[in-house]
């Protein structure tokens, strides 16, 4: 087929999906031109779909101007990125630092008074969400890797940022995900509020074999996404999960290692990304109750070529994401766009990719994935972390240093 029929196909196609009613509401946008699938290289395996456009889905491309600015360099791994009510930015590092970046680029003093984190490995002072109220009240809760009698944790804590900006008071730990376990690898790591105003928390099941399994338990806060208070306790509404000695502050289980939460701008609903092993990283929609399948269904299989398990891809009783990558793309910390500097972008999901390099941009129609781009492709960047600025841009930070701002020419 002439390629030129190829896009007009796949075009008409778009436009059908795009036309469609929407489940929240939202008038329907035009993402920008239809191409081929940006993923072009062989997948791990030959597993088959659950349903079309699960993964490779057509490719689409932006056609307002835009480009990715580099605001600083000076950072030092960072991992979270959220925008103050003034504009200005407050990043996590990995190595244990909070630091206030200006959109001009001024990198401030490391803010002093958090909880020590473990950040060997994976771990390190990880995703962190300001209070709803924090115009006023000033609160900020992190999620952070502690070393603990046998072992690491998954940790949760707050704290009140100083009137002068040098300290975190007050600072206290709230939530620790159980059991400990010696691995470096696998904490999860993203927080955010909910519509509720309980906090949304996701922690991984920690990588190693033995620990594994326990994605699947709900007696252990491992490989799960739960949802908690202010204080830390079970938020009241949680689902009742039915096996003996299920935790009260389970939203939903069977997670590998979720590095992405956000809250969809229509329905409220929380969407995860998670890592798979080798091929199968998943875009997740979280219905709370439900279990995501980690380990017994995968789209991925093992780093040394070997069937995860039974090898099998669905099970009754398992939710499906929404999206899944093979190879992988490594998603992490991600959001949904509500500004409206470009228009192709309304309520479509950014998510920073590691492994890939680049900035996924995931175009979402009644819940399900209708075109994916890659924006900054070019830059050499593992893009750790992406959030809305208050003036309506995209900021995204990388293991390298950057905070870029990514915004219409």
């Amino acid at each position: 087929m002439k390629k030129h029929h190829y896009i007009a196909i796949l075009a008409g196609s778009l436009l059908a999906l795009t036309s469609c009613s929407n489940d929240d509401k939202t008038p329907d946008t035009d993402p920008g031109t239809v191409t081929n699938p940006v993923e072009t290289t062989k997948p791990n395996t030959a597993y088959t779909p659950a349903f079309s456009g699960q993964t490779r889905i057509n490719g689409v491309q932006t056609n307002t101007p835009y480009e990715g600015k580099v605001i600083t360099s000076a950072l030092v791994a960072p991992w979270g990125v959220k925008t103050l009510p003034d504009g200005r930015l407050l990043v996590t590092e990995k190595a244990g630092s909070f630091r206030i970046v200006t959109k001009e680029g001024v990198v401030s003093a490391p803010i002093t008074g958090a909880p020590a984190v473990n950040a060997a490995g994976q771990g390190g002072l990880l995703g962190l969400v300001l209070d709803p109220d924090f115009a006023t009240n000033r609160m900020i809760f992190w999620v952070f890797s502690e070393a603990s009698t046998g072992g690491n944790q998954t940790s949760v804590a707050k704290g009140r940022l100083s009137n002068d900006e040098k300290t975190i008071e007050g600072a206290v730990v709230i939530y620790r995900a159980n059991p400990a376990n010696p691995s470096t690898l696998h904490y999860g790591g993203r927080i955010l509020f909910d519509k509720t105003g309980n906090l949304i928390v996701s922690t991984g099941e920690r990588s190693v074999l033995e620990t594994r399994p326990l994605a699947q338990s709900v007696s252990t806060g491992l490989g799960k996404i739960v949802r908690i208070t202010k204080e830390g306790q079970p938020a009241s509404g949680n689902p009742t999960f039915s096996q003996t000695g299920a935790l009260p502050e389970l939203y939903s289980i069977g997670q590998r290692n979720p590095q992405g939460l956000a809250l969809h701008p229509g329905t409220g609903e929380v969407w995860e990304s998670e890592h798979g092993p080798r091929g199968g990283d998943e875009i997740n929609r979280i219905n709370p109750g439900k279990n995501y399948g980690w380990p017994t269904i995968t789209y991925g299989i093992e780093y040394s070529g070997e069937k995860i398990g039974a090898g099998i891809q669905k099970q009754d009783g398992l939710e499906q994401p929404v999206y899944y990558w093979d190879p992988v793309v490594s998603p992490s910390g991600m959001t949904f766009y509500t500004g409206n500097r470009v228009p192709e972008w309304e309520n479509n999901l950014f998510i920073g990719s590691l492994s890939a390099k680049h900035i996924v941009r995931l175009a979402i129609r009644d819940n399900k994935v209708i075109g994916e781009e890659r924006l900054l492709a070019g830059e050499g960047q593992r893009f750790r972390d992406v959030t809305q600025g208050s003036d309506g841009a995209l900021y995204a930070v990388t293991d390298e240093g950057r905070l870029y701002k990514i915004d219409k020419k």
